[in-house]
């Protein structure tokens, strides 16, 4: 028999004869991989267990642990769901059940109208499947054969996908005791190597996305290797929901939404000033970067935006106009074309380099209402928008100041862990590759000069140049990508940007895009769900209430509010005739973080009786000595914890 060799992942090799696969060299290594065993990756190929082997091949055994193991085990109960589904309702015909973030679902034809109700029954049966502990088989048909396979077990969404496929065409098939479903795979061997899993929600889904198409019945789960893993995920999405600033932001008075706007927040006074301040902070940040503020139009000509590419590549996304003198106008959705064409009324000199703008003006995109979310995602927005025009000698250096700065801020709001991520060149680009080198290593020198570790992305840039990505990590382990520092070699070159070097020869400077929080809107819904509405005090709108125990006090407590507000403290007297009892709870819900009490014994020593947010209280303070108290959390940076 022909012998061969296996090479595994740490360079390693073993030597087989004739045919074996991917599950027996796993038992070769040992029993307990054999039994973490879901997937390989054969070549490179991601590939079910069973896959037959007989020459040489480098190979790498998918675990259930991996991140590509829970995706298998993921898009295996997607499987799984879509079976027990025909069990429960024979009639249903099933569509397409992909793995997602966090999760899988499946659009199903049910005649049966499912609810949330449904979904236990619906578990229990995925449950006794997979206790059958079926083994799963893959299958290869010919293409027309699988029409007719599919017609046949009266499941038309599938024969559909595999009509649009070309004549010819090989398509694969999974089967799983009596049932089976089209798919490229891999699955786990037998329905006993699934994991722990839970379905989660109900929705709409239109077949194939198409609102001309059928109305389909979407049904959301997760599944995880663990029933730990799975417990804890679901604890995180109570604590999201308790979180959500969907319900947090109108409970705390900063903002809501009227139909008169759709997907547009109209800003309580509470949710202006801390709009205003999140701004107003960014405004002296950049400021000390040497960014000076413009302020761009609202709208300008559509020639604008054909220059920028965006009537190109972004059209369906803007608010277009059509002016009576026949001129077309478009909403801003960016502000970059506008800073380029700043750039250009003047001539430039290499020594006036680098020219920073910055702009916090409102951009508007036409988001789809099925992607609208809260404030975290709407139709207007402002972003704290800057923009660099700079020589390719300059890049390094203005990247290193702008991570190093992107990192102070999100401290300064408690986002203590951040990944960076170095996005690069993509298989579409504008440019030569020598000078996407040079930028790629520019960034990642930057990066190393910062002190900062970070994960390459391959092919993940933009098609005008490579970027740093910061995805910023909530309370409850979420991650949010909110800055970025990108480079841009095509806008210069489209805008005809030029500035005079030092052999007074004419060039294009590269433009580097930056943002910290990115949409002000976004980062004060990330920032409410993160601290789950308790803001830390330097950034509260309203920092403490006074509270008077009776009528007796309401002078007294009159006279602290007026002191504390010449101090520029944020403060509110709850004066109603109400029991003491009942302010505290109410600035709790309201998640005021200091309440102070003032009774009697308060009055009479001149004092305060400070109590946190937390429960915590501080007795018999002075004023001077509050003031001192509250030093700490008055900065940037500062919380009430």
């Amino acid at each position: 028999m022909k012998s061969f060799a296996i090479t595994l992942p740490d360079g390693s090799t073993r030597s087989f004869e004739g045919q074996v696969t991917p599950q027996q060299v796993a038992l070769s290594i040992g029993r307990r991989l054999e039994e973490a065993a879901v997937a390989a990756k054969l070549n490179g190929k991601e590939v079910d267990l069973s896959q037959p082997i007989n020459s040489d091949a480098q190979l790498a055994i998918i675990t259930r642990e991996s991140k590509e193991g829970l995706e298998v085990i993921r898009h295996s109960t997607a499987h799984l769901l879509a079976q027990a589904i025909k069990e429960l309702y024979p009639s249903a015909q099933i569509t397409i059940g992909p793995v997602i973030e966090d999760g899988f679902y499946y659009d199903i034809d049910c005649p049966k109208q499912l609810s949330p109700e449904d979904l236990p029954t619906i578990e229990k049966k995925m449950a006794e499947i997979a206790g059958r502990k079926l083994d799963v088989k893959r299958q290869e048909i010919d293409r027309n054969e699988a029409v007719k396979l599919f017609k046949g077990m009266n499941e038309h969404y599938k024969a559909e996908i595999i009509q649009g496929l070309p004549d010819g065409e090989v398509v694969s098939a999974y089967q799983q005791g009596d049932f089976i479903d089209l798919c490229r795979g891999p699955h786990v061997p037998n329905t006993s190597r699934l994991g722990k899993f839970k379905l989660l929600s109900v929705a709409g889904a239109y077949w194939r996305g198409d609102e001309k198409n059928k109305m389909l019945q979407r049904i959301y789960g997760t599944a995880f290797a663990s029933q730990k893993e799975l417990d804890e995920y679901l604890h995180r999405l109570e604590e999201a929901k308790r979180r959500d600033h969907r319900k947090l932001g109108p409970e705390l008075e900063l903002f809501t939404f009227l139909s008169i706007a759709p997907a547009m927040p109209f800003y309580l006074p509470k949710g202006a000033w801390l709009f205003n301040k999140l701004v107003d902070f960014m405004r002296e940040e950049t400021k000390s970067l040497g960014f000076e503020e413009v302020i761009c139009p609202q709208m300008m000509s559509t020639d604008l935006w054909v220059t920028s590419g965006h009537m190109e590549h972004y059209r369906q996304n803007m608010f277009l106009f059509e002016e009576e003198e026949g001129q077309a106008m478009g909403l801003k959705p960016m502000n970059c074309p506008g800073h380029a064409s700043l750039f250009k009324t003047s001539k430039r000199s290499y020594r006036e380099l680098p020219i920073r703008f910055s702009e916090y003006t409102k951009l508007h995109r036409n988001e789809r209402g099925g992607v609208t979310h809260g404030i975290m995602r709407t139709r207007a927005f402002s972003q704290d928008d800057g923009h660099i025009f700079c020589t390719e000698e300059q890049i390094q250096e203005e990247a290193r100041k702008g991570i190093e700065h992107t990192f102070k801020v999100y401290s300064a709001f408690g986002f203590d862990v951040v990944d960076v991520k170095l996005a690069t060149r993509p298989d579409q680009f504008l440019g030569s590759p020598e000078l996407w080198d040079k930028a790629e290593k520019a960034l990642a020198d930057s990066l190393k000069a910062a002190g900062k570790n970070f994960e390459i992305v391959p092919k993940e840039g933009a098609f005008y140049g490579p970027k740093i990505e910061f995805h910023i990590k909530d309370a409850i382990g979420r991650s949010w990508q909110c800055g970025t520092i990108q480079l841009d070699f095509s806008l210069p070159q489209r805008f005809e940007l030029e500035y005079t070097d030092s052999n007074n020869q004419p060039k294009n400077p590269v433009m580097i895009h930056r943002a910290i929080l990115g949409s002000v809107e976004r980062f004060m819904g990330i920032l409410v769900e993160h601290h789950a509405g308790h803001l830390p005090i330097w950034i509260a709108p309203v920092q403490a209430v006074l509270i008077n125990v009776t009528d007796g006090q309401l002078e007294y407590a009159k006279e602290i509010l007026e002191t504390l507000k010449s101090w520029g403290i944020r403060a509110e007297l709850d004066a109603r005739n109400e029991k003491l009892g009942y302010k505290i709870r109410e600035a709790q819900v309201k998640k005021i973080p200091l309440m102070l009490v003032l009774g009697e014994k308060e009055k009479t020593a001149k004092t305060l009786s400070v109590r946190k947010s937390n429960g915590e209280t501080t007795n018999d303070l002075t004023l001077d000595g509050f003031r001192t108290f509250l030093e700490p959390w008055l900065k940037p940076g500062g919380t009430t914890h």
